[in-house]
């Protein structure tokens, strides 16, 4: 399996894990209140964790697939729009050609807003930088929710499992 084909099947699956969390913050007594909290005073709120998750994605997409992906940056006002939001990324991912995506060891390189500049090989550019940052917000997300008292656990974080699930041995 290529890096491309990995990158984009783990996209898949955890961009329906956010959505499944979004789905569930919704349900809950706070609804969109949710999206104020903050773990920490020097971290972001459920809004912008859910909006840099899908964000982390556009990003990828459009530096590996060189595309021209809009990028929303508004914020998100309410949970209805961050499923909103999941769902258009999902469908670009899904209409992703992995087969455009530079060779493993082609060159990526790109700037942080703080000056930092990175030169890497396509393959250590999704492992090393993009599944850790779309990883870091989507934990964020989850553990925000958590702090919010959902009842949510590993099911919620990985429900893309269950597909592979199997019947209990029989006793």
């Amino acid at each position: 399996m290529s890096y491309a084909t990995a990158t984009l099947a783990t996209f898949t699956n955890m961009l329906g894990t956010l959505d499944h969390l979004v789905g569930k913050a919704s349900e809950h007594a706070k609804g969109d209140a949710l999206l104020q909290a903050q773990l920490a005073e020097d971290m972001f709120p459920l809004a912008t964790q859910i909006r840099f998750t899908t964000a982390q994605v556009v990003i990828a997409l459009n530096r590996l697939g060189n595309l021209e992906l809009e990028l929303d940056e508004s914020d998100i006002t309410d949970l209805t729009d961050a499923k909103a939001r999941i769902a258009k990324v999902k469908e670009l991912v899904v209409a992703t050609d992995p087969a455009s995506w530079p060779a493993a060891d082609a060159t990526v390189e790109f700037d942080l807003p703080n000056g930092m500049a990175f030169a890497m090989q396509a393959h250590e550019y999704v492992r090393d930088w993009v599944l850790p940052q779309f990883y870091f917000h989507l934990m964020a997300t989850y553990a925000l929710l958590r702090m919010e008292g959902l009842a949510v656990g590993k099911a919620d974080y990985v429900p893309f499992m269950m597909k592979y699930l199997k019947a209990p041995a029989a006793a």
